[in-house]
């Protein structure tokens, strides 16, 4: 489970992993920052018309993304519901997060905090949440209906590649639909090409203050730099997106 809480550069902190020798968020560009700036952000900007929005939260770790898309909810769309589903393998880690430092704007949530970490959920009139502690695959492959957004913030391709495999977005790609939004912080080519594979428009989440993310989705995004999938095969003839039997951990 995380160790040590780090503080990173946007003041907020975020928790390294001896597991996976990796931090939850990027230090440099901020745990609040990168969760907005490449989760958030997008994904209600993208839907901003739906009055319910079923999200799904990969790897529900320190809970930035939900906790996040509640305050941005509460702040610009009040009149919207959220559905919010989260796997996450680490039960330890979120039984923990009562006494996580989290930023001041998310005070008014230590409420719905305190029930994820002692009871898995929380639910009231606008919101519904719902953190099982297993697997994200299985999660992916155990989940129906139709969702509005995924948020793939699981460990890098490095670490945990069974979390970006052909496979798995195959999975994803099942639960999205035609107007449903991934969002994800890796811009590597085979997570591209796994999720253009699938089906998936790739395109560039690019901005001041954050390094450069990625957005996908079966329907044409306005407002986002289109990456032509078909050139950087051209160029990349030797590149392979991750596959489930080269994935083993």
């Amino acid at each position: 489970m995380a160790q040590a809480w780090i503080q990173s550069d946007d003041g907020s902190y975020t928790a390294y992993s001896s597991e996976y020798d990796e931090h939850y968020h990027s230090t440099k560009d901020g745990a609040l920052n990168e969760s907005l700036k490449k989760h958030i952000e997008p994904a209600f900007k993208l839907h901003s018309e739906k009055e319910h929005l079923r999200l799904i939260d990969i790897c529900f770790g320190l809970g930035f993304n939900t906790l996040l898309s509640l305050y941005y909810r509460d702040t610009y769309c009040p009149d919207t519901t959220l559905e919010i589903y989260s796997p996450e393998l680490d039960g330890e880690l979120v039984a923990s997060l009562v006494d996580f430092p989290y930023p001041d704007i998310f005070e008014p949530y230590r409420n719905i905090i305190t029930d994820i970490a002692t009871l898995g959920g929380y639910e009231d009139e606008r919101t519904v949440i719902t953190v099982e502690i297993m697997d994200a695959r299985v999660a992916m492959r155990e989940l129906e209906g139709e969702w509005d957004v995924c948020y793939q913030d699981a460990f890098s391709p490095s670490v945990n590649p069974l979390l970006w495999t052909r496979e798995y977005f195959a999975d994803v790609a099942r639960l999205m639909g035609e107007d449903g939004i991934l969002t994800t912080y890796s811009t590597a080519l085979a997570t591209r090409l796994a999720l253009y594979e699938n089906g998936f428009n790739v395109y560039l989440n690019t901005g001041e203050g954050y390094r450069n993310a990625t957005i996908a989705s079966r329907r044409t995004l306005e407002g986002y730099e289109k990456v032509d999938m078909e050139h950087k095969i051209t160029c990349n003839p030797n590149a392979k997106s991750l596959r489930d039997e080269n994935s083993a951990l």
